[in-house]
């Protein structure tokens, strides 16, 4: 069975982010960013775990090192209506160091599989694991397996890898998407030497082309920033991928099927900044692009009230199509 995934992206992927996603492909699954058990435990979790219905399939993704912590986290992600938890062991920031968890527990695979028994236990919902191919020193083949075959032994079948290895000192969290190199063929051995495991390929992945290819090897492909960069890059996978009808044709029906979205949660008090900011890019690398994200992220768009809300989203519509327009008119003129 194809699957396709969005990246679990830190202050990226909120409930706004991937209800654009939901508006753009029914098929896509799609991952939180993470949440911490203690922020979880200890915070507002209604607000943290919120999400709209139409988000299915939907995946919690969570950060921590305590069984009995994350297992109480399951439960509430079960009751609140995920359909899985991903245990994130590939963050390398120093806050995620800092709390012993993210990618320095790849090297305590048995407090990993804890992990993971703990929160499949506790809530019957299938868990996941999302790890690096190794980070410093840590990075041979066989650590890599040995960490997979551990946490397999509990039962989780779902590995998702990015295909680099973290620097914990030295290179940013940014520097780590990018400079450290991608090894797709360390994942695509795992793939051979675990065949009963779903292994899921993340990491520098930008075009279906590219996707098509790695499907013939993994079970999975999850794409992260080319996802929030470009997101009507999924406006045609559920035809490409799944023979299904597309759920949009263009960019503007995307943005008018997010008008009652935004017009919804700003009933409820949401500000409109915070609903529309990961909506810019939307219009990206076509003509009206500058005009919608001026308007969207503008002075009068992060000062605005509820009913000031829908006439900027209105109005970024408007200037797109203005801007369209005259490129059009001009074309016109050269011919």
């Amino acid at each position: 069975m194809i699957r396709i995934s969005v990246a679990p992206m830190m202050d990226r992927t909120d409930r706004h982010f991937r209800f654009l996603i939901r508006t753009l492909s029914r098929r896509v699954r799609l991952y939180t960013e993470m949440i911490t058990a203690p922020a979880l435990l200890h915070g507002d979790a209604r607000r943290l775990l919120r999400f709209h219905p139409l988000e299915h399939p939907i995946a919690l993704q969570l950060g921590g090192s305590e069984p009995e912590d994350l297992a109480r986290c399951a439960v509430m992600a079960r009751e609140a209506g995920y359909d899985e938890i991903n245990l994130n062991v590939g963050c390398p920031s120093e806050r995620v160091q800092s709390g012993s968890f993210g990618v320095c527990l790849m090297g305590e695979p048995q407090r990993v599989a804890e992990c993971m028994r703990a929160m499949a236990d506790a809530s019957g919902l299938p868990v996941s694991v999302k790890h690096r191919i190794g980070f410093d020193d840590h990075d041979s083949y066989d650590e890599l397996a040995r960490f997979v075959e551990t946490i397999a032994q509990t039962g989780c079948r779902h590995f998702i890898v990015h295909a680099r290895k973290a620097w914990l000192k030295g290179l940013s969290p940014k520097e780590n998407r990018e400079k450290p190199p991608l090894r797709y063929n360390v994942v695509a051995r795992l793939k051979r030497d675990f065949p009963d495991l779903d292994i899921a390929v993340n990491g520098g992945i930008k075009t279906w082309e590219e996707t098509e290819n790695h499907l013939r090897t993994f079970d999975e492909v999850m794409i992260g920033r080319q996802a929030y960069d470009s997101p009507f890059l999924f406006a045609d996978l559920d035809s490409r991928f799944f023979g299904d009808v597309d759920p949009v044709r263009t960019r503007e029906e995307a943005a008018l099927a997010l008008i009652p979205y935004v017009k919804s949660e700003l009933e409820q008090g949401e500000r409109f900044s915070s609903i529309v900011r990961h909506f810019t890019g939307l219009y990206a690398g076509v003509r009206g692009a500058k005009a919608w994200r001026q308007t969207l992220c503008g002075d009068a768009a992060r000062n605005c009230g509820a009913d000031g809300g829908i006439k900027i989203f209105e109005k970024a519509l408007s200037e797109v199509a203005r801007e369209t327009a005259r490129t059009s008119n001009f074309s016109e003129q050269l011919t």
